[in-house]
């Protein structure tokens, strides 16, 4: 049995943590500790200018008035009688593919559970409805299970993202790496009832590359996507380039 601390940037009440931890705690022990609102976006923010606040749910959640990672901090610190030995993020509404790593509170919550020095997963269901959120609980118990087979290196995490289908309609796992989306613009004027403007952030823009080996394609196909995600930013294939730029300053 393993002791897992689970969150989310859709908000505590949001139903695809609800249907992840109840799947889970079927067979591990799951602490939630999830925002009291939707933080879509948020991507590692900490909130640094207030005091943070936390209560419990009726079905024992922990409401927290802070950011995914926000919640990975106290959730692992101060709210679990012991440290998790997995973080797992989601299962957020809507996918997660290439770009929207960046952006993102749910797979931020993974990292920042990984750069604590816990094993780390983020789990997103790919569709605009999401009407399958049991397809994608079940699929991450069954991934839980087995990862006694698989030791989850020190400086990765694992981002799945999970088709909107019925369990026996995804046809299985692809390893894949991160496509990119277009530069496009998704900024949406409007006005506030007094006239005065106001902008919108877009929605995502298209997929640019969505070739063979990456998560749109394999999201596309049907199959269930796994792109492991390393934390560690640094260029290394660009040393040699900067080095001799440097060498001229």
């Amino acid at each position: 049995m393993l002791n897992i601390l689970v969150s989310n940037d859709d908000g505590a009440d949001a139903p695809g943590i609800i249907a992840l931890a109840e799947t889970l705690q079927n067979e591990h022990q799951v602490t939630v500790v999830a925002p009291h609102k939707n933080r879509s976006g948020s991507s590692s923010a900490l909130t640094l200018d207030r005091p943070i606040r936390s209560s419990v749910l009726d079905n024992g959640f922990y409401s927290v008035t802070g950011t995914p990672c926000d919640c990975v901090h106290l959730g692992s610190h101060r709210l679990m009688q012991s440290p998790p030995d997995i973080v797992i993020a989601g299962i957020n509404r809507g996918a997660n593919l290439g770009d929207d790593v960046l952006y993102s509170g749910t797979v931020a919550a993974a990292m920042e559970g990984r750069s604590m020095g816990y094993p780390a997963i983020a789990v997103s269901l790919a569709g605009e409805k999401c009407n399958h959120y049991d397809s994608a609980a079940q699929i991450m118990l069954n991934m839980l299970n087995h990862l006694t087979d698989f030791n989850l290196k020190s400086d990765i995490i694992l981002n799945v993202n999970v088709p909107d289908l019925p369990a026996e309609n995804i046809k299985g796992f692809k390893l894949t790496r991160l496509g990119c989306r277009h530069r496009a613009d998704t900024i949406v004027p409007a006005e506030d009832p007094r006239g005065t403007p106001v902008y919108w952030i877009g929605p995502p823009s298209e997929p640019q590359d969505i070739g063979e080996g990456t998560d749109f394609d394999a999201i596309e196909q049907g199959y269930v996507s796994i792109t492991p995600l390393v934390i560690d930013f640094t260029a290394y294939q660009s040393f040699n380039s900067v080095k001799e730029w440097m060498s001229k300053l």
